[in-house]
């Protein structure tokens, strides 16, 4: 997989996370530790975008 693919497929899943977490905050009887968990998980995968779009421009020129 090229980085441009993985970094397309890690904005997808970060997307989709949030959508869930959005989704998951408006019910009464949100499960808060799946919501914890959630939310980690979305910010790993920004932790991720972002060092792996860092990398791009260096990886590219070598």
């Amino acid at each position: 997989m090229s980085m441009t693919n993985h970094l397309v497929e890690l904005q997808r899943r970060h997307t989709a996370l949030e959508r869930e977490i959005d989704q998951l905050v408006i019910q009464p009887a949100a499960d808060e530790l799946k919501l914890a968990e959630m939310k980690r998980k979305k910010l790993y995968l920004k932790d991720e975008i972002i060092r792996l779009t860092k990398q791009a421009p260096q990886s590219v020129m070598h």
